[in-house]
């Protein structure tokens, strides 16, 4: 009788897998527990690799976490993208606003990795953390529907972002119940919106009437 041929372990990786196979690892450890739950040794110690393994792929923890980050950023923009197209009676950055307080508040833990941690300030220009997070901020953009007028565009996309990172923040830490103002998280949210678009409505104007008076 021929001997029996091993049967390969099912934690084991051909050559180039590991990489995505930590990535991903690093991810479910991010949901759970935010940046602070990602260990290149745990990690290496649950994909059942050797410790120095991850180290063929990645410098240090460091470098662990910026290819971590820029795939969260990668699935946020993908749902963010989805959320926006096709079409609705919702505006496009209501229903982008919305999503994101959804994300941020249903996967936390990555909304930390992506937004509060030390890793994105850390990215270098045109890094592969810097682009896919700047791919996100495009969309913000796109779900402004509005004509580039100078920076006002922008500009407004900036402050948006910051007003709806600040609601997930205060939401998640507890500071945000509607009970104070009696309004809702997805209200105060809606209320950003509209208040956005009338400034940038209102700017756009006033910069178009500018124009016209200058020339």
């Amino acid at each position: 009788m021929p001997p029996r041929l091993a049967r390969k372990p099912l934690n084991t990786y051909h050559h180039g897998d590991l990489r995505d196979a930590l990535v991903q690892a690093a991810l479910a450890e991010a949901e759970q527990g935010g940046p602070e739950a990602i260990s290149l040794k745990a990690l290496a110690k649950k994909l059942g690799v050797s410790q120095p393994a991850p180290y063929r792929h990645f410098a240090d923890r460091e470098a662990l976490l910026a290819a971590v980050t820029a795939e969260a950023f990668r699935q946020f923009s993908a749902m963010l993208r989805e959320s926006i197209s096709g079409p609705s009676k919702q505006s496009k950055l209501s229903r982008l606003a919305q999503a994101t307080l959804s994300f941020g508040l249903r996967r936390n833990g990555i909304y930390r990795l992506m937004f509060a941690s030390r890793t994105m300030a850390c990215a270098s220009k045109g890094s592969e953390l810097h682009n896919a997070a700047f791919e996100t901020f495009g969309l913000v953009l796109e779900a402004l529907e509005a004509p580039a007028v100078g920076l006002l565009r922008e500009r407004q996309a900036l402050q948006i972002w910051a007003a709806l990172h600040g609601v997930v923040m205060l939401a998640e830490q507890g500071l945000l119940t509607g009970q104070v103002a009696q309004i809702s998280r997805e209200e105060l949210v809606e209320e950003i919106v509209e208040q956005s678009k009338l400034a940038l409505s209102v700017a756009i104007k006033a910069a178009g009437a500018g124009a016209r008076a200058a020339s």
